[in-house]
């Protein structure tokens, strides 16, 4: 009786998990180079009753959390026709650097402008790294200038070679840790070697930004399950509490 009791409880804990996944899918569902995640359940130890008989008896003691993953999947493009608006065709992630610490992120969030000087940042004020891990910049500032499927940044009178914009392919995307602002580092102490797009197979589009990969439909029929789940359970609780009330009043 109580150990129904205790896994309508973990029920209820992980569907109210589940619940607080979608919410946070839904919320970004306008959000530049987000992606989405999913929770994914896993049965607990199982008590044996007996092991008499030629197959053992034994209770489930309820459920928890097996994994909470994000979906890598690339979300559709929009068209901006601003020159900085930058979207991944293919694999890989745009190199990001905070100018204070000197950390270095990854994103496929593809909105960024030029500052006073010339440098193309994040709206986060990160700096975008070029093949040569330097900042991004465009001299003069305030200068005409293209961005090719390359990721090469030209203009006229430019450097030459151009400037290319720096790109990094990661082998396992699902084991990058969210840091916010559609940002991701690296969840080990592997260094972030900066590549081209060429080198990873992938195109850079200017004028076009990714969009989340949130889905509304599949969310919201989530949310149903998860609703009707949650509510499953807390029934098993309520009869398990009826059950036990009528143990008790045996006595009287």
């Amino acid at each position: 009786m109580l150990r129904s009791m205790y896994s309508g409880v973990s029920g209820m804990k992980n569907f109210q998990v589940k619940l607080d996944v979608i919410g946070n899918n839904i919320s970004n569902v306008n959000t530049i180079g987000f992606k989405k995640s999913s929770i994914q359940f896993q049965d607990l130890l199982s008590q044996t009753v007996s092991t008499s008989g030629a197959n053992p008896m034994q209770v489930g003691l309820g459920s928890g959390t097996a994994s909470l993953n994000v979906n890598h999947n690339p979300g559709s493009a929009i068209s901006t026709g601003v020159a900085t608006d930058l979207t991944i065709m293919g694999d890989g992630f745009f190199v990001v650097e905070s100018e204070a610490s000197g950390e270095r992120y990854l994103t496929r969030a593809g909105s960024f402008t030029l500052d006073s000087e010339g440098f193309m940042t994040t709206a986060q004020g990160y700096n975008v790294l070029d093949t040569q891990g330097n900042p991004v910049q465009i001299t003069p500032p305030g200068s005409d200038f293209s961005i090719d499927r390359l990721g090469n940044i030209v203009q006229e009178n430019g450097p030459d070679p151009a400037i290319q914009i720096g790109m990094f392919a990661v082998d396992n995307p699902t084991s990058l840790r969210k840091v916010g602002g559609s940002m991701y580092e690296l969840s080990n102490e592997e260094e972030i070697v900066i590549s081209d797009a060429n080198a990873i197979r992938s195109q850079i589009g200017s004028g076009l930004l990714e969009m989340s990969n949130v889905d509304l439909t599949e969310e919201f029929t989530e949310m149903i399950i998860a609703q009707r789940g949650f509510q499953a359970n807390s029934r098993t609780i309520t009869t398990s509490d009826e059950v036990l009330q009528e143990v008790v009043n045996l006595k009287r």
